[in-house]
């Protein structure tokens, strides 16, 4: 049996147009207006789903609760860069993990948790 693929992420915003310009300005990428409440983003085979909830006629934001989404990327130092001017607050600079990655941690404008790691350094748990 193959193993499941994650294929799709819901990430819960109170205002997608905001929302779709600050992912656009972090990954550099337009993505593509869906629905009125959805923006999608192709994170590697993996869709990010901006969801705002009013916008989409489904009632509010307050029954999501999301961790950490993490973001492998080529150019770690850019990435901070960008997320920081699109509107970001970094909560933790780049660092090196006990466990090998280099990364950071930031929240988007809808305090989203959102990490970011040098895609030369992910670590998967397979040896």
């Amino acid at each position: 049996m193959a193993a499941p693929r994650l294929f799709r992420v819901i990430l819960p915003v109170a205002d997608i147009e905001r929302a779709a310009d600050f992912y656009r300005k972090v990954f550099l990428d337009d993505g593509e207006r869906v629905s009125p409440g959805r923006h999608y983003f192709d994170c590697g085979g993996t869709i990010l789903a901006c969801y705002d909830p009013v916008a989409d006629g489904d009632g509010d934001r307050g029954q999501w609760r999301l961790e950490f989404f993490y973001f492998a990327v080529t150019d770690l130092d850019a990435a901070l860069e960008r997320v920081r001017s699109a509107g970001g607050r970094v909560t933790q600079e780049i660092k090196r993990m006990p466990w090998g990655e280099r990364m950071f941690y930031a929240r988007d404008p809808f305090d989203n948790r959102i990490s970011f790691v040098d895609a030369t350094t992910v670590f998967t748990g397979t040896v």
